[in-house]
């Protein structure tokens, strides 16, 4: 008797639906075709304990398992329990009447119990857009299966339990979300506030611009001056997620297993941290078998990298090129996956090897030479795809000392919100661009006008300082958002001023 049943493979974020064919037939063996890999081959010793040690029987009979499309790689445990399904219907052990209708996926363990799977939310939008019925899951995944609209999602602890809903009707738990209640009750939910860091009035306003305009920022100090704890509250300021937003980030956490039983929808920006000894893969997705790396984990958040100096070389430079397009392919010989990867990069590092050059206190023990022989490890490349450069200096006693509260990351972000307004109507007939830092030197020609003595002050700048010329139009960037945050129309020579102090490793003069 042939039956089928159905799954579903992930690809990228996204999910396909697989359909598993189950014949048996005159013969002897089990046989599983259809590209699996080979946890989906060792299966079939975890669905034969499963099944017998829960008074079901392994049909002795030739069973040909095909999963279609052919041409699609079949990973992992998960396609335990749809396969596990076909065999008892084709057996005719259950009723095969409503296989139809669901999408089935979990793991089994021996005893019969479900173990929980990656990816669970895309499998759940790839069976509503498909016209299922509903999903079937572990219970660990159901919550997070659950955000999905107009779709029945069970959650089931054993085979038992779904056995007996396709043949006698007995639901398990149906899991259900007030998917909009969810996230609006959740988006707030920031650990750190800026209300908590004393003094560093200067880095407070450079973080503030980098988040009103999407800009990348990197944070030049002495150990213990403040550059972690200021990155952590990066993301209290920025914009609060949108539903599509919060969806996309969450099918790039469930993808990667990241997301735990009580998970529903990740409401607020996620921040990402990896230690300075990643590898390349590691950082940009990629594998034997593809899976997101640290810069699609982080998007629509921030990408912090402690102590940049300290990252292999290969490490940085694989960023320079989803930095700009905001995305990831990853391309093997028989398949390309892409992952988003829109995400602001903060970056903090000491300014010499010792930590303390152009320390107001101590003094630096470095030899000549040492200070650009340390910046240097830094690529120009990476370093011209970072618009703001901020040196944080220690903070003096008397500003730890005070009591008088500094102002709450609320209030910053309510200025960044009216800054990220102006800047969606600028660019609204603009596809891509929806903040300063992705503008173009064509854009630059047309919001970024200046008068004649804001084109002095530049000039005078770019002579005195010794600027590179890849500091010029990240200088317009900056000042056209420091603009937007006042609001003003036009840029105005402050906030040129202020936009050319953030290009301190442009300096000639810079390390020595």
């Amino acid at each position: 008797m042939l039956v089928k049943t159905y799954g579903a493979a992930l690809h990228g974020i996204d999910a396909i639906t697989i359909t598993v064919e189950v014949n048996i037939s005159t013969g002897i063996n089990m046989h599983i075709v259809g590209l699996p890999d080979v946890a989906v081959k060792e299966s079939q010793q975890r669905i034969h304990a499963a099944l017998v040690n829960n008074n079901y029987k392994m049909p002795g009979r030739k069973t040909v398992i095909n999963m279609a499309p052919a041409n699609i790689r079949k990973e992992g445990s998960a396609y335990d329990l749809a396969i596990a399904i076909g065999i008892l219907g084709a057996s005719e052990q259950i009723v095969a009447e409503r296989f139809a209708d669901f999408i089935v996926m979990g793991e089994l363990s021996l005893d019969g119990s479900l173990q929980p799977i990656k990816g669970s939310l895309p499998m759940a939008i790839e069976a509503r857009q498909k016209g299922f019925k509903g999903i079937i899951l572990p219970k660990a995944n159901a919550n997070e299966a659950a955000i999905v609209n107009n779709l029945v999602v069970y959650g089931a602890e054993n085979i038992t339990e779904v056995v007996e809903f396709f043949d006698k009707g007995v639901e398990p738990e149906r899991f259900e979300i007030n998917t909009r209640e969810e996230f609006l009750s959740r988006i707030d939910e920031y650990e750190f506030d800026f209300e908590d860091v004393k003094g560093q009035e200067n880095i407070k306003r450079a973080l503030e611009i980098a988040a009103a305009g999407g800009h990348n920022v990197i944070m030049i100090g002495p150990p213990g001056s403040g550059k972690t704890m200021l990155s952590k509250r990066l993301p209290g300021i920025l914009p609060p997620l949108n539903l599509h937003e919060a969806l996309e980030t969450t099918k790039i956490h469930s993808v990667a297993g990241l997301m735990s039983a009580n998970d529903t929808l990740i409401s607020v920006r996620p921040f990402r941290a990896p230690h300075h000894t990643i590898s390349d893969v590691a950082l940009v997705g990629g594998g034997t078998y593809p899976q997101p790396g640290e810069i699609s984990l982080a998007h629509n958040g921030v990408l912090f990298l402690d102590e940049l100096p300290e990252f292999k070389r290969t490490v940085l430079e694989v960023m320079r090129q989803p930095i700009e397009n905001r995305n990831i392919t990853i391309s093997r010989a028989k398949f390309t996956v892409e992952y988003p990867a829109s995400f602001m990069l903060i970056a903090s590092m000491n300014p010499c090897p010792c930590g303390y050059y152009n320390h107001p206190e101590k003094a630096c023990v470095c030899g000549p030479g040492m200070v650009q022989k340390y910046l240097n490890r830094i690529s120009g490349p990476l370093l011209d795809r970072i618009d703001l450069h901020v040196e944080v200096t220690p903070v003096p006693f008397r500003e730890l000392n005070k009591i008088r509260q500094a102002e709450k990351s609320a209030e910053v972000r309510k200025r960044v919100i009216a800054a990220r307004q102006i800047q969606e109507t600028r660019f609204e007939d603009t596809p891509g661009v929806y903040n300063n830092a992705q503008m173009s030197s064509k854009h630059l020609r047309t919001y970024c006008l200046v008068s004649e003595e804001g084109q002095e002050l530049l000039k005078n700048a770019m002579e005195k300082l010794g600027l590179s010329a890849r500091a010029y139009d990240r200088i317009l960037k900056v000042a056209r958002t420091i603009a937007d945050l006042e609001p003003s129309a036009n840029i105005q020579n402050d906030h040129l001023a202020e936009a050319i102090q953030y290009r301190s490793l442009d300096r000639d003069a810079w390390g020595t």
